[in-house]
């Protein structure tokens, strides 16, 4: 090996990381399907000052199209938001920890939300926030559910 040359070697980096998950009832959200709740996400990310839109990962179209793809029993839709909060870049490491990617999955009775967590607290709060706002929430006296979030992208 030649001096200026390095290997390749395993890192951990920030330790650990946790998962945030959130399990929405379909009957807790105004979002109809994972479409409304990536445009719920998607607005949120474009309307944030440090957070950036990159793109959608269908993550079912990619494993149903694998020849050997498998997709556990119940999940009728499974996508990916992918975004970065990358405010800044403390050393070259840290860009194996970028994008984000916000994971929602559809099943018959609910929407799974999962992202992992960063060391950042900033993002997190903001993508903790986001998704609390998928929840429906009554309005006082109303009898009835609050419609926001997806409600408004009809």
């Amino acid at each position: 090996m030649q001096p200026d040359q390095r290997q390749a070697r395993p890192q951990i980096i920030h330790a650990r990381y946790p998962i945030f998950i959130l399990d929405v009832a379909k009957t807790a959200t105004a979002c109809r399907d994972v479409t409304e709740i990536v445009a719920h996400f998607r607005r949120l990310i474009e309307r944030h000052p440090c957070a950036r839109f990159l793109g959608v990962f269908d993550h079912m179209a990619h494993t149903r199209a694998l020849p050997d793809g498998e997709i556990a029993e119940g999940i009728l839709d499974a996508q990916n938001v992918v975004f970065c909060f990358g405010m800044s870049i403390p050393n070259p490491e840290i860009l194996a920890l970028r994008p984000r990617s916000i994971g929602i999955a559809e099943l018959t009775d609910r929407f799974v939300v999962s992202f992992l967590e960063t060391p950042m607290p900033l993002a997190n709060s903001a993508m903790e926030t986001w998704t609390q706002a998928l929840l429906v929430s009554p309005q006082p006296g109303s009898g009835q559910a609050n419609d926001r979030p997806c409600s408004q992208l009809r």
